[in-house]
């Protein structure tokens, strides 16, 4: 019989660098849809708070990190990344487990914003989509989810299935901004 070895979305695809930006795949553990049930919101972010030291976030914001945070996700919904939900939350909110769902990449670099202008209609500039800003986009022409985590530093997620599409666009991207030179 054979035998089944795991692999990540990216597997063998990432990290690679391209004109001075690295692509890399971010695991961020386990991550879970959270929609609270209606009027909820107040009390399961209390609950979130009192359980794993996070808050829900604003309409488009990230509380915490990659490593351990609250991604505003949608309207009425966001996603608890890095750690496993504590079952009380169950009382307040849906959740659905979404680990494996979802492949994730840090873009990190001073021309990482133009690239990713060439792919999302998400207006990038800092005084507009700041660290810790969050957005439900398209990305050549995938849903995807992009979040800046600092000021040179994106994180975009896609559905697992579409990885090899995002390295590739985001590939093409990078070489077409790297091919123009200096800004």
């Amino acid at each position: 019989m054979g035998e089944l070895t795991a692999r990540t979305p990216m597997d063998r695809m990432l990290p690679k660098k391209i004109g001075g930006v690295a692509l890399r795949e971010v695991d961020l553990g386990a991550m879970t849809l959270v929609m609270p049930y209606r009027g909820a919101v107040d009390t399961l972010s209390g609950a979130l708070e009192a359980a794993h030291g996070l808050s829900w976030p604003e309409t488009g914001q990230m509380t915490g990190t990659t490593g351990r945070g609250v991604l505003w996700f949608g309207r009425a919904q966001a996603l608890l990344i890095g750690v496993v939900p504590d079952e009380g939350l169950s009382a307040k909110a849906a959740l659905v487990d979404q680990s494996d769902a979802w492949a994730a990449v840090e873009i990190e670099g001073d021309r990482a914003a133009e690239a990713l202008a060439r792919l999302t209609p998400v207006d990038l500039r800092p005084g507009v989509f700041r660290v810790g800003h969050t957005a439900r986009t398209e990305v050549a022409h995938m849903a995807a989810s992009l979040t800046r985590t600092g000021q040179a530093t994106y994180m975009m997620m896609v559905f697992r299935a579409f990885a090899r599409t995002l390295v590739h666009e985001l590939g093409s991207a990078l070489e077409g901004v790297a091919a123009r030179g200096g800004r």
